[in-house]
């Protein structure tokens, strides 16, 4: 801001050459400010003849009093959320327009005065133009000065460099007693008195804020190193933990504001994290590879034992060693993979010869085998009517037919798995028939049945002679008991002889 404590005159910078244009432009003003300020002032009445200087003071006279302005609103430093990031956008500030002729005035001689609440004061003189036309240019100038204290006050509300800000307003307001404006300028001595006061709040904001987004990147970072020496002591995913620490590098570098010396020790205890993990991995594939080796030198084996097992016609016993190598190549663990794909075609090849010619034995037994079964049924329907006529008359030559039906059941030879029960079932049918009848016979014949009955029946002539007896001796009682017994055994004896005659 340029002072003016002389006399203006008509070809100052700052108002260019009063004939070309009635409304000095200020210096750097914009397009917007020339358009955002009013029309000339209407000029002031002519001074009564006789009547005092305007400005000069009366003896007696009270200081004229400059009009009480609004109180400025102080600005604020903005607080953020913890955790929000702060961006400070540059402040878009809407240049001042204010109304010069409240705030001084420009004498028909050119001689400007402001208004403070000290009284007037003189700040210079105008020689360009009308008084009207002073009046704007100083006003202009005021409100140039008011632009400023404003872009002040935003940079102060948006957190920009708090003793920047602190430092400009304190040399606008010691330039302010000898500014040559007409304006507020008690007004904008407490803005940037205001400004000056919050600029040391701001400051203190700023490095608590700072303070503790430094302690917050610090924790996310020390949080990092703590699951990155986790993954290196304790994961065995090596490609997911492998993954995860290059998520947990990249959200590294996004880290900022750590101290310097806290952020180089972080990024060693790190990266020893992370070469800790690197050797163990390493370690785990190394040892993998021996362990790969080993198994493919093992496979080999078992196919070279299964090639001298192909060509086998011991069926049920080769069949019973190709399950105990297949257990031994499950054993063995994986062989690298394209040796291990190779070692198991070799492996099941071998095995599908030995077991494709023992399907095909199998198939070629199988139809002997239906061929036997053909030839047991027609057996049996033939020995089935034959067997069964012999039965009643002829146990003997029943025994005969079924020793010819045996014999010649053993010469055909063995049957499918799934028709054996049906077939022997019926020839066990047939052997049971033959050994019920002679059962049967055998207890109809019984000597010990027999003579037990025969025992029965003298025990009931014994008991009838002794009631005769006793009858013709005129005991009756005696003949009446007699009697009961001798019934009693008669009809065990019939019950004894019933039982041998049922056989």
């Amino acid at each position: 801001m340029t002072e003016n404590s002389g006399t203006e005159k008509a070809t100052h910078p700052d108002t260019g050459t009063a004939q070309q244009s009635s409304t000095p432009a200020t210096p750097g003003a914009t397009p917007a400010d020339t358009a955002a300020r009013p029309g000339p002032v209407p000029k002031p009445g002519a001074p009564r003849p006789g009547a005092p200087k305007p400005g000069t003071p009366t003896p007696g006279a009270r200081k004229p009093q400059a009009p009480t302005p609004h109180e400025a609103p102080k600005p604020h430093a903005i607080k953020h959320a913890p955790g929000a990031s702060q961006e400070h956008p540059h402040p878009v500030v809407v240049p001042t327009v204010s109304d010069p002729s409240r705030w001084g005035r420009v004498d028909e001689d050119g001689t400007a005065w402001v208004k403070t609440a000290e009284g007037e004061r003189q700040i210079g003189s105008w020689q360009a133009g009308d008084a009207t036309e002073g009046l704007a240019h100083f006003g202009r100038r005021f409100d140039d000065l008011a632009t400023e204290v404003g872009l002040l006050e935003a940079r102060l509300a948006a957190g920009t460099d708090a003793r920047k800000t602190k430092t400009a307003a304190l040399a606008l307001a010691e330039s302010l007693p000898t500014a040559a404006v007409i304006g507020d300028v008690d007004g904008l001595a407490r803005r940037l008195q205001a400004i000056a006061e919050h600029s040391d709040e701001a400051a203190a904001q700023a490095r608590e804020e700072k303070e503790r987004s430094r302690h917050e990147q610090t924790e996310r970072k020390e949080n990092l190193c703590a699951e990155a020496e986790q993954i290196a002591n304790d994961s065995t995913q090596w490609k997911a933990a492998g993954d995860r620490l290059r998520e947990i590098l990249d959200e590294w570098k996004t880290i900022r504001g750590v101290d310097r010396k806290v952020d180089d020790a972080l990024w060693r205890r790190f990266s020893k994290a992370r070469e800790a993990f690197n050797r163990r991995r390493g370690a785990h594939f190394a040892e993998l590879d021996r362990e790969r080796a080993a198994a493919k030198s093992r496979k080999e084996e078992l196919c070279v034992r299964a090639e001298e097992l192909s060509a086998s016609t011991d069926w049920a016993g080769t069949a019973s060693v190709f399950r105990d190598l297949l257990t031994d190549w499950k054993a063995a663990g994986r062989a690298p993979r394209e040796a291990d794909d190779q070692l198991w075609r070799r492996f099941k090849s071998a095995q599908d010869v030995f077991f494709g010619a023992r399907n095909a034995a199998a198939s070629e037994r199988d139809a002997e085998f239906e061929e036997n079964a053909t030839a047991k049924l027609e057996l049996l329907s033939s020995f089935e009517h034959r067997i069964a006529a012999h039965l009643e008359s002829d146990l003997d030559g029943a025994r005969t037919e079924l020793r010819h039906l045996q014999d010649k059941w053993d010469e055909i030879g063995k049957v499918p798995r799934e028709r054996m029960q049906e077939l022997e079932g019926r020839l066990r049918g047939i052997e049971k028939q033959v050994r019920d009848a002679a059962d049967t016979q055998w207890r109809r014949s019984d000597p010990e049945a027999v003579a037990r009955a025969a025992q029965f029946r003298e025990r009931v002539a014994q008991f009838e002679e002794q009631a005769a007896k006793a009858q013709a001796a005129g005991r009756t009682r005696d003949a009446d008991k007699a009697l009961e017994q001798a019934q009693q055994w008669r009809e065990w004896a019939e019950a004894a002889e019933g039982a041998v005659t049922r056989r």
